[in-house]
């Protein structure tokens, strides 16, 4: 018998797409179109030829093995100031309406505001990922019913402005069970489909380094919601704690922290460094799956 808990199945459906999910990993990569990202990969040094970076950007992260882009247009590392979605439009629409129309992959707009996802969802975009997960305003998520979306619900405590002040937990995993349960529930009632909802436990945001551990440690726990899970660990500063490793010297912790995930239970993993993981990735699954649906790179 396998020492790995297997992955339950699921079939994902975003627009038009269809992911199988369960049997391999799949990988969100990121497109971030910020000044500030916290991972220093931000494209927008400035506005001159941002839209052709971020092209050739996104095809080479589908190159690498991106199952899923991530693009955002807003900064939500600790801290971050909000920006205006008229800005934010402006910043990331013209790559979605480019990519939409050229790629075979679907595209995630990393967003909470529901004029921005409008706009995204209207150029193309099939996905959702809205970081504040925690209590979804009902005009978002009514247009991502109304556009065939998916939906990843992200636990937050706060906001990006103040997510890492004052963090305290009576029992971190189950109030986050707890508090996505609330928000699948609120998806559920405005008609988005099971197979539309992905649950995210929010790992960086608004915990310790302590919280991010125990939810990587204890991610079985999530298997209650009955929905594929994602998780976001690439690069993030608890990585950085423990290694004492600046964030662009964090490639190893995050492949062990992505690796943890997957053998814990995780369908979905948003990464920076593609081509790396992807080669970490493709063992993992092989190692779970005792090499069924083994596939070469």
């Amino acid at each position: 018998m396998p020492n790995s808990v297997p992955r339950k199945a699921y079939t994902l459906h975003a627009g038009g797409y269809q992911l199988q999910l369960g049997a391999q990993t799949k990988i969100m990569g990121i497109l971030n179109l910020t000044p500030d990202s916290f991972s220093g990969d931000g494209l927008l040094k400035n506005n001159r030829d941002l839209h052709d970076r971020a092209v050739r950007q996104a095809h080479k992260l589908i190159q690498d093995g991106a199952d899923i882009l991530d693009i955002g247009g807003e900064s939500t590392r600790p801290g971050a100031k909000q920006i205006s979605a008229n800005e934010e439009i402006a910043r990331v629409i013209p790559t979605i309406s480019c990519l939409a129309k050229k790629i075979k992959i679907p595209i995630s707009i990393d967003t909470y505001k529901p004029q921005v996802a409008q706009k995204a969802l209207e150029a193309g975009a099939t996905i959702v990922n809205n970081i504040m997960g925690t209590n979804p305003q009902t005009k978002l998520l009514k247009m991502v019913k109304n556009y065939d979306a998916t939906i990843v619900l992200m636990h937050i405590k706060g906001t990006p402005r103040t997510m890492q002040k004052n963090i305290f937990y009576k029992n971190c995993v189950q109030e986050i069970v707890e508090t996505l349960q609330k928000s699948l529930e609120k998806c559920l009632e405005i008609g988005i489909k099971k197979d539309r909802i992905i649950i995210d436990p929010g790992i960086g945001f608004g915990k310790t380094v302590e919280h991010n551990l125990e939810i990587l440690n204890r991610l079985q726990a999530f298997k209650i919601l009955h929905q594929p899970l994602l998780i976001g660990t690439s690069r993030k500063a608890f990585i950085g704690k423990i290694l004492n490793k600046d964030t662009s010297d964090r490639l190893i912790g995050t492949i062990a922290s992505v690796c943890a995930g997957i053998i814990n239970g995780a369908h979905l993993v948003r990464i920076h460094d593609v081509a790396a993981l992807k080669e970490a990735i493709t063992v993992t699954d092989a190692i779970i799956n005792e090499g069924r649906f083994l596939t070469t790179l």
